[in-house]
């Protein structure tokens, strides 16, 4: 698929909008690291099987940018892909496809996060913003933790 859907001439935004693609990626990585890089790409329970250890869940964080939006890693990759100074119709299909899979993917997310973690998720829910912060809002109590509820096995 060919095309170009919008190109930037300008120098200055051209190197705004990259800078705002590399920060977004950039949020993806340190992301990963807020949520336990580890146990995100599947290493930790890779290495607490191979000491034959028995998975333990982590708990429920409010710590970094999780004070602020609830979905900083879906961010990070909607900045990172709607921020292109020449847009082709390829790269612009690429961009909404993954739009929508992140918009589906929050939804069934939250479901699971309300049904595991109760009312901890239904409260930060109502506190916590989705996916853009809202300005001049109080910053929150720094790292509060829940407890993963006993009742519940996680996958």
């Amino acid at each position: 698929m060919g095309g170009v859907v919008w190109s930037v001439s300008s120098p200055i935004l051209s190197g705004v909008l990259v800078a705002a693609s590399l920060l977004g990626f950039a949020l993806i990585l340190a992301t990963s690291f807020m949520i336990n890089h580890f146990d995100f790409f599947g290493l930790r329970q890779a290495w607490l099987y191979f000491r034959k250890q028995p998975y333990t869940p982590m708990t429920f964080t409010t710590r970094y940018l999780y004070q602020f939006i609830r979905h900083p890693l879906y961010l990070g990759f909607l900045i990172g892909g709607w921020a292109a100074p020449v847009m082709t119709v390829t790269h612009l299909v690429f961009a909404i496809a993954i739009t929508g899979y992140i918009l589906v993917g929050i939804y069934l997310e939250e479901k699971d996060l309300v049904n595991y973690f109760g009312k901890a998720y239904q409260n930060y829910q109502k506190r916590i913003p989705m996916l853009i912060p809202k300005p001049g809002r109080k910053k929150p109590p720094t790292g509060s933790t829940v407890p993963v509820r006993d009742t519940v096995t996680r996958p």
